[in-house]
Order: structure tokens, then sequence, then C-alpha cells
């Protein structure tokens, strides 16, 4: 199969389309980076002759295309050289910038990935100069936009990391899951089609999102690493794999309890099925360990819309949490 069929074979998938899928595609003979819509059939009409096979081919047919053509010469500044910011310049063409601890942050025009932890945010943002601080990508877990906010940097790209690098220099594996075959990874803002083509490089997927869906994706990921990791700690710091197996009924009460807590507060309605994708990414990081960490960038931004309902004499929205905080000492 050619790169130009393989552009004719999404074409073909999407005119007969109702539903659209966004999905990031690098494609045909000059590997231009694009969003496109793989489209959902309607029941009523009849399926696009598509097999899982040909997809794959087709991509595979798109990822060479973009590595032979050049479409992966975008140079990066990557703040941090642990596991994330090693797979990511491994993925590059060799032009991109390491930024180590304390060091300015200056290089090459386009993304500055910021490959951190939470807690050396600000530092980062201290050592870049305020013309280049649009260019900031943030990929931390948790709450972050509170903090982006605060800082004028609302609108900044932001990126959820579904794929696992599990010692530095190896290869990344991508964040899949039985009930999401496609990918988890996701990414949104101005420079999301770069840093999916960074990905693509690597065969590894990536989502081009709006805000209004990147935030219904990002509160998932939040309510999946507050639940899971609680029950772990609670019940023994035990690994991903063992809550989801032996503890389901605990960790689908946190879910439903943090889900319609956050839902409130972000003004989102999250797609149906959210505990069966969490329980299905539970059991694809099944060998993962447990814990309770940065709190106030994950469990804490709940526990505070508790806090903040009690003061305003309602009912705690997710009562089981804040209690499960306290008993693991996270919080007083």
């Amino acid at each position: 199969m050619q790169a130009h069929q393989c552009t004719k074979l999404i074409e073909r998938i999407s005119w007969r389309s109702l539903q659209p899928v966004t999905a990031f595609v690098p494609y045909n003979s000059v590997a231009i980076q694009k969003v496109v819509c793989i489209c959902q059939p309607s029941a009523s009409r009849r399926r696009a002759h598509i097999t899982s096979k040909n997809l794959e081919r087709c991509r595979s047919m798109s990822v060479s295309a973009a590595r032979q053509q050049g479409g992966n010469d975008q140079a990066f500044t990557l703040v941090g050289s642990g596991r994330v910011g090693t797979a990511l310049k491994k993925l590059g063409s060799g032009s991109d910038k390491i930024i180590e601890r304390g060091q300015a942050v200056e290089g090459p025009p386009g993304p500055i990935i910021v490959c951190t932890r939470n807690n050396d945010l600000q530092g980062v943002l201290d050592s870049t100069p305020e013309d280049r601080r649009q260019d900031l990508v943030f990929i931390q877990n948790g709450m972050l936009q509170p903090w982006l906010d605060a800082r004028y940097l609302g609108n900044n790209t932001q990126a959820l990391v579904y794929f696992a690098v599990s010692k530095k220099g190896e290869t990344p594996i991508d964040g899949k899951t039985d009930a999401n075959p496609e990918g988890l990874t996701a990414v949104t803002g101005k420079h999301a089609h770069a840093f999916a083509a960074r990905l693509a490089a690597g065969d590894l997927s990536c989502k081009v999102l709006d805000q209004t869906q990147y935030k219904k994706s990002m509160l998932e990921k939040l309510i999946w690493i507050c639940a899971v990791m609680l029950v772990g700690t609670k019940t023994g710091n035990i690994s991903v794999g063992e809550v989801e197996k032996d503890h389901k009924d605990k960790l689908s009460t946190l879910i439903r309890e943090l889900a319609g807590s956050g839902e409130a507060e972000l003004k989102v309605q999250l797609d149906e099925g959210v505990l069966e994708r969490l329980l299905a990414y539970s059991r694809s990081v099944a060998s993962f360990p447990t814990a309770v960490k940065e709190v106030p960038w994950r469990n804490g931004w709940f526990y505070n819309l508790s806090l903040q309902a009690k003061q305003d004499g309602k009912a705690d929205p997710s009562p089981t949490h804040s209690a499960w905080l306290k008993e693991v000492g996270a919080v007083e």
C-alpha cells in the first residue's frame, strides 16, 4: 500500500461517516502533518470496507513517509533529560536542545517541552524568557490548569502522556488498552501537531483534541491516578493490577465520586463508559506500584472541592475520598 493510497483509504472512511473522531495522521508524499477525521459509520448505513490490518498498514506507511520526507525535522527544546525527555530526543532528527536543571531555558524556535516534575515548574518558568513562555508545553500529571491560569499560561500546549518509559534510554511503550486500542495519549494547543508528529516518528499514537475534549480527557486521567493510587495505598501499597482485580468495588466507588465532583467543577460531562475505560487502563499497567504523592496537584484538588463544599454548607461531593485521604495520612 502506497502513501497516497493511505490518504484515499482515510477519505473513503470519512465521507461515509456521521460521527467524527479526531485523530492525528502523518500522511502523503510530502509528509505534511494534518488532523483528519476517521469516522464511525452509522448503523443505518453500509459500513466502509476497512479492516484493522489495513488501518495499521496505512498508519505504518504514513509514519514511514514522515520519517523519509523530513516530517519530523521540527527541533524541540527539552527541559529535563530523564526518561521522557531522553525518549523524545531519540525520536527527533538530532537537532533538539536539552536544558538541564538550573540552566536558562533557551533554544530553537518552536516547542519547549517541559519534562520535569510538577514541583519544578515554577523554576522552569522563571528560567524562561517572557517572549518564549507561550512555547512551553506541559506534559505533567495532575491538575495544572489553576497554576497555568494564574501565570497567564492557560492556553499553552498541554499533553496527556500515556506511553510508558520503564528506564532511561529504553523505547517507549504506547498507551493502548482493550477499551481504547487506538491509544490514549492526547494533546491540545499551539504546538499540538508538532508534538503528535514527534510521537508518530516512534510509532506512538497521539490524538489532537480541542480544549473542551481535552479537559474531559484530562479529568479522566486525574480521576484514575487519584483513585487507583489511593485505593492501592489504603490496601497495603499493592500494585495497580491488584487494585483492579481485588478491590474493584472500592475503586469503582472512588471513580464515581471523583467523576461527579470533577464534572460539576469543570462544567463538563464525561463520555459514557468512564469506569470501563479506567479499569481497562489499570489492566494495561498492572505491574505499576501505587503511592499517593504530589497531593497538591492530584488528590488535593478534589479534597479542596470537598472543603469548599463544607464551607458553603453543602455535602461533601466525595466523602469516601476525603475519609481515605485522612486514613492514609495524606491530609490532616
